[in-house]
């Protein structure tokens, strides 16, 4: 029974950590699916066996070489050299990934709860900086809630949208984007988000105590999050093109199941924006630890007001902007730990 509890605390962190700001409002989804029309099925397809093969195998190596952090993953996949070069540029890109996060839980503030954007920054800090202090439990304790709640809510959502006169459009609708676009979408998107998963999921791998329910933890978790890629693409497909002119599409919909729903997916999208920052804040602060003798909560504060500063630009323009940046910086990576994970998994 215990290790069947941490297995799913394994998927459930794993979701939660993927489910951040672009996947929760349904901007990631527009934005890297969606947008291409039928093809979108295949391409979420491929991303699902992605996340089931890659996450397991971040996970279960994690745990192989005792990793502490990201970086200790990274020096063991690239050297000690190159190693660390590769962490360094991967904290800017969680950094800019948090801004995202901030920049969400801002934007959810505004757009559906109509309190100032500045509000929804601030006290996602708070919460946040206040979280931090119990670690890795807090994490784990938080997704336990949140994303079993978020699946439910994704359920009810997909069985709403069946009964809309478009609710076959997932299968009908067509794109004018050339072929390579549609196909590398799926990796970019991928391979940022493995990244953005690391500073979490390479320490709850290492402290774990069975590389069995490391592996089940990343198989249910990459095929939970499939799940909620093809019911947030089926909910958004079906209210093409206008539900892309909102800044929280996701939320847009639930707003039209009444204001109860509205009210309640509008709280689990800032728990999942919460949860996601609380992670990736994190993971940057474990990593920071080994380059610096600076107090944790020193590092953490100084995290915070850079993604801060950052997040004044704006949720949808850093979401279309980095994003994308992000994906073709992480596809090495990615590419790198699926060639190594392949060899070392013969070991495990």
């Amino acid at each position: 029974m215990n290790k069947q509890v941490r297995v799913l605390q394994i998927a459930f962190t794993y979701i939660g950590t993927i489910v951040g700001a672009g996947f929760a409002t349904g901007r990631e989804i527009l934005q890297f699916f969606t947008q291409y029309g039928y093809l979108a099925v295949f391409t979420i397809l491929l991303s699902t066996v992605l996340f089931i093969f890659l996450g397991s195998k971040m996970m279960t190596l994690s745990r192989a070489i005792g990793a502490a952090s990201y970086e200790d993953l990274n020096r063991h996949l690239f050297g000690e050299r190159f190693g660390s070069i590769i962490s360094l540029i991967m904290l800017i890109i969680l950094i800019g990934v948090n801004s995202i996060m901030l920049a969400g839980a801002g934007s959810v503030f505004m757009e559906n709860l109509h309190f100032h954007y500045q509000t929804g920054l601030l006290i996602t800090i708070a919460g946040s900086f206040l979280i931090l202090r119990r670690g890795m439990s807090s994490i784990l304790y938080m997704n336990s809630l949140v994303v079993p709640m978020m699946l439910m809510m994704s359920l009810l959502i997909v069985t709403k949208t069946a009964t809309l006169p478009g609710a076959d459009r997932f299968i009908t609708m067509t794109g004018d984007h050339s072929l390579p676009s549609v196909w590398l979408a799926p990796l970019l998107y991928t391979a940022f988000n493995l990244v953005m998963a690391m500073p979490v999921l390479v320490p709850l791998g290492s402290q774990t105590g069975s590389t069995k329910v490391v592996r089940f933890g990343g198989i249910l978790g990459g095929t939970g999050i499939g799940l909620m890629l093809i019911s947030a693409h089926f909910a958004l497909s079906a209210r093409m093109p206008g539900i892309s002119q909102f800044e929280i599409p996701m939320g847009s919909i639930a707003q039209q199941l009444g204001w109860y729903v509205q009210i309640v997916y509008v709280i689990l999208i800032f728990l999942e924006i919460f949860s996601t920052f609380v992670a990736n804040i994190y993971g940057i602060t474990l990593q920071l630890q080994q380059r610096t003798t600076l107090h944790p909560r020193l590092i953490t504060l100084t995290i915070m007001i850079i993604c801060y500063l950052m997040s004044q630009f704006g949720f949808s323009s850093l979401l279309s902007i980095l994003y994308p940046l992000f994906g073709i910086l992480c596809l090495f990576w990615a590419a790198r730990l699926s060639l190594f994970g392949l060899s070392a998994s013969r070991k495990l």
